[in-house]
């Protein structure tokens, strides 16, 4: 009753609302949701989902999946288009009708039968027609999920238990088969949010190779850095690997609305709650083709590598920023009840940029606020972390790099820096051009092993 109250209360003052139509079959008994925003995406959509209808059938039993079919009102016929063939299918999957009409190839309807033929608890959101397409302003992949996160929680309108995690999928994301009940275990009690492992998928084309393994290269060199330095933000941030529980979604009121960058902020809300747990035993296989639907992520990050000149693309953070953040946040596990002078003096000694960036940041103040509120050193210090988040976390890693240790070469950066983490793995010198594929290769399968 009590979590019931709760999802009330976060319905009335939270969820989104508009004129969207949610299409499901059978949703008893349900204990996890698997929410996939759909935009354009009849020609991945139905592998993702047939990769989860491989799935045991006693956990496609206990979980449901809700795809939100998407667009904003001015978008093309063609991404309508593309939408209404997709509501379609999935109208005729969950209605369980016959899918030999609709399929127009043997790739589709291989697919399209996995699903139906499994015990996949299927729903669609339609937020694509005319009258229920997102608005203009703010109707990106945020609403997209926070609709369907939204929506899930009044499944429990009509008496029956809420779903107690929710997990977060890409339409072009494939998943193994263990996925569902991988997760479905691996939320013990106190678990609250948790990062399944990813790999890109492999494209077929060389170029596109390349300019995949440079993304995830640098996405892993980010955590491992953030790890070296002792951050309690070093988890990854991808849409397609997070899972929370419900309790968890509720404390931080939800999923949020942006375009772009969702997952960052949402992961940052969420690490203020509890820890961010991470999940090896199953994997997700995100896309890696080019796209430009949003300004950043692994989309746009291969279309920029494939029109750019590569050797550009070929840069990281001087490690050297993070051995900055690294005695930062040694030097803040220390005397916590020391006076914001005293912590700026501190930082400046570490490196005179620590000490701009928090003074542009008014830490002072900041600090004295904290203080104001806070005696106890455990409380000081996770009020500091919640201060101190991922974004200005982020933010300091960017002015450092802006005004003292600008990126330098992708592979000497990260031989140094799995040297200052005690890791051996890398045997590219300095002076050594791009490695070729398979040893990028290699490289990278080291890092899945260590971030």
């Amino acid at each position: 009753m009590k979590k019931k109250s709760f999802i009330d209360d976060y319905l009335k003052h939270y969820a989104v609302r508009g004129n969207w139509k949610f299409v499901t079959g059978e949703t008893e008994p349900v204990s996890q949701v698997v929410v996939i925003p759909v935009l354009a995406e009849k020609e991945s959509l139905f592998h993702t989902l047939a990769s989860l209808a491989e799935n045991d059938a006693s956990a496609l039993e206990y979980s449901l999946v809700v795809c939100v079919v998407n667009n904003q009102e001015n978008s093309s016929a063609d991404i309508k288009d593309d939408n209404q063939f997709t509501l379609e299918y999935l109208d005729t999957l969950v209605r369980k009708k016959s899918i030999k009409k609709i399929a127009p190839d043997d790739s589709l309807m291989r697919c399209l039968s996995l699903v139906s033929d499994s015990r996949m608890k299927l729903g669609y959101i339609d937020a694509s027609s005319h009258g229920c397409e997102l608005p203009v302003r703010g109707g990106g992949v945020g609403m997209a999920r926070k609709i369907g996160m939204d929506s899930v929680l009044r499944l429990s309108g009509n008496g029956s238990q809420p779903p107690e995690i929710i997990i977060s999928l890409d339409a072009d994301t494939l998943v193994q088969k263990n996925y569902l009940s991988v997760i479905h275990d691996s939320f013990k009690p106190g678990v609250k949010t948790a990062i399944v492992a990813y790999e890109h998928q492999t494209p077929s084309a060389e170029i596109h190779q390349a300019a995949i393994l440079c993304y995830e290269i640098f996405l892993r060199y980010w955590v491992l850095g953030l790890k070296y330095a002792g951050s309690p933000r070093a988890f990854h941030s991808i849409g397609s690997t997070i899972s929370v529980s419900t309790e968890a979604y509720l404390e931080v009121r939800g999923m949020n609305k942006r375009e772009a960058g969702e997952d960052f902020y949402f992961l940052n809300k969420l690490a203020k709650v509890g820890r961010i747990d991470y999940i090896r035993e199953t994997c997700v296989y995100p896309s890696a083709r080019p796209s430009n639907r949003v300004p950043f992520g692994t989309g746009k990050r291969v279309s920029r590598f494939l029109s750019s000149n590569h050797q550009d693309e070929y840069r990281l953070y001087d490690p050297q920023v993070f051995s900055v953040l690294k005695q930062w946040l040694h030097w803040m596990t220390g005397d916590g009840l020391s006076s914001g002078d005293d912590i700026i003096r501190g930082a400046e000694r570490i490196h005179p940029a620590l000490k701009n960036f928090l003074v542009k940041n008014d830490f002072r103040q900041v600090w004295t606020r904290i203080r104001s509120n806070v005696k106890d050193e455990t409380n000081l210090r996770r009020h500091f972390h919640d201060w101190f988040d991922g974004f200005r976390t982020l933010k300091m890693i960017h002015h450092l790099t802006e005004t003292v240790y600008p990126q330098i070469s992708m592979f000497a950066a990260l031989e140094r820096m799995l040297a200052m983490s005690g890791l051996t793995s890398s045997k590219y010198s300095d002076d050594r051009n791009v490695p070729n594929l398979p040893e990028q290769r290699e490289i990278l399968t080291f890092l899945r092993k260590v971030t």
